[in-house]
């Protein structure tokens, strides 16, 4: 693994198969995106609205490029889609600055959504991930992610891999920052990739391997690939294992070991690591 966490369990029983550092906060960058999608589908905001990209939308923190000028007019549903598949920063400030209350409330929300959902190392401070200090663990973000994956909107615009937008008068394309939703070997039900210097490479997914339902967490990855070299090692472990005999091993970094599944057999395997400092 080049990862420094990394998390993964059977989506049917949560079963934790893998983990490493999995209960560290960490910041998760534009993994943030996934939670703003969450809520302004759940919230039924009118997908067809069309809002426009104002200065608010401009990023001062870290100066990212934007494909989307100031004054770009789009639907919500698209400014969505983009956010999820590509990314697009603007587009997803755009999300929260135009949800009931403002971006304020919207933050509020997110934190509010993490809270229900158990995730408690979680905190959120803009709809972008362009803050380090949007922190998460992978325990956290695989309860997002199996949250997320029951909305149908979201498992399509975030494994679309590419998509066209009108802006203004423009066509501009977008593509998937994860290119292996455009493979054939790879089942992606649901993903979000996200990068700030801060946190390094990070990549959540929701992938169907040998039949079963699995969840993927790698946070804080070395190498521009690295992220994805990682869920393919993890894939070809999992292919290589025989359901009923899963390694038992000792308990990660600071995690005892989880669960055991109806035949009886333990089924954590752990990755035992350095210790990642916490992120405050």
């Amino acid at each position: 693994m080049r990862s420094s966490v990394a998390y993964v369990l059977d989506q049917s029983n949560s079963e934790v198969l893998f983990e490493k550092n999995a209960t560290v906060a960490l910041p998760i960058a534009s993994i943030t995106k996934l939670m703003t999608g969450l809520l302004v589908v759940q919230a039924h905001q009118d997908l067809d609205e069309v809002l426009t990209i104002t200065e608010a939308d401009v990023d001062r923190h870290k100066y990212t490029s934007s494909r989307l000028p100031v004054g770009t007019r789009m639907t919500r549903s698209n400014l969505l889609h983009i956010a999820l598949m590509s990314s697009e920063n603007r587009a997803a400030a755009a999300l929260g600055r135009n949800y009931p209350g403002g971006i304020d409330a919207f933050v509020a929300a997110m934190n509010a959504k993490a809270r229900e959902l158990g995730m408690n190392d979680t905190r959120y401070v803009d709809s972008s991930g362009l803050s380090s200090q949007n922190v998460s663990s992978a325990r956290d973000l695989a309860r997002l992610v199996m949250t997320a994956h029951q909305e149908p909107l979201l498992r399509q615009y975030t494994t679309d891999p590419n998509y066209v937008v009108q802006a203004g008068k423009r066509s501009l394309q977008y593509s998937n920052t994860n290119y292996l939703v455009a493979l054939p070997d790879w089942n992606i039900g649901l993903q979000k990739t996200g990068f700030i210097n801060e946190a390094g490479r990070c990549l959540v997914m929701q992938a169907m391997i040998q039949g079963r339902n699995v969840v993927m967490v790698f946070l804080d990855s070395k190498g521009k690939q690295s992220r994805t070299a990682d869920a393919g090692r993890m894939r070809r472990w999992l292919e290589a294992l025989k359901p009923t005999s899963l390694p038992a091993a000792a308990a990660a970094v600071g995690a005892p070991a989880a669960g055991v599944p109806a035949a009886g057999v333990p089924v954590t395997v752990s990755a035992v690591g350095s210790v990642v400092p916490v992120v405050q």
